[in-house]
């Protein structure tokens, strides 16, 4: 009589633990690469709608006009702050669909919500220092300057190290993948006509 053996059935694979948002944005400047590994193959909408809402509402803080309204009528001072916000979270999505549909131009393989999402979270992420400055300080100051060159810098490599994991593709073309849209950023947010 053949001697059967049971095996064991296969453990069931460990769920991924919850990255927390405190731990994502505080660990992408830290250890960017760690947290983006963690990242891989999953999305943050909820992290990615705050984080924009939030920099529309510093942007829109950092303008003189805000304040002038805000002694004028605070209520619709309040209505520009949100439509601000609101503007910058449909703007966001954008830019990272923009940076989703580039990358699997040039081969990638990557799927949208976890580039998407995880775009606009580094984005906004690595502009926050700038944003913070230009809150309290002239748009031309050098602090503000100085920090929109610094933050544009990161933010490119780590959108380069974002699009090199999630959609498998090699630096050159991953860098080719983000430049538009970031040298576009920087242009418009970071150093806008008429801020020198």
């Amino acid at each position: 009589m053949p001697v059967t053996t049971s095996v064991p059935p296969p453990a069931p694979a460990a769920k991924p633990r919850r990255l927390l948002w405190h731990r994502l944005i505080f660990g992408l400047w830290y250890r960017p690469v760690e947290v983006l590994d963690e990242l891989r193959d999953r999305s943050a909408w909820g992290a990615a709608a705050f984080l924009s809402m939030l920099c529309g509402a510093l942007g829109t803080l950092g303008h003189d006009s805000f304040w002038t309204q805000w002694g004028v009528s605070p209520v619709l001072a309040l209505e520009a702050l949100g439509i601000g916000s609101a503007v910058m979270l449909l703007a966001s999505v954008l830019l990272g669909a923009a940076t989703h549909a580039i990358a699997r131009r040039l081969g990638g393989n990557g799927r949208f919500g976890p580039t998407a999402s995880v775009f606009v979270v580094l984005f906004w992420t690595s502009d926050l220092p700038r944003l913070l400055l230009d809150t309290f300080l002239p748009a031309g100051s050098v602090p503000v300057r100085a920090a929109a060159s610094v933050t544009a810098a990161f933010g490119c490599a780590l959108a380069t190290l974002l699009i090199r994991g999630q959609h498998h593709l090699p630096t050159h073309r991953a860098a080719a993948s983000v430049s538009f849209q970031m040298l576009a950023a920087v242009v418009l947010l970071k150093f806008p006509p008429g801020s020198g």
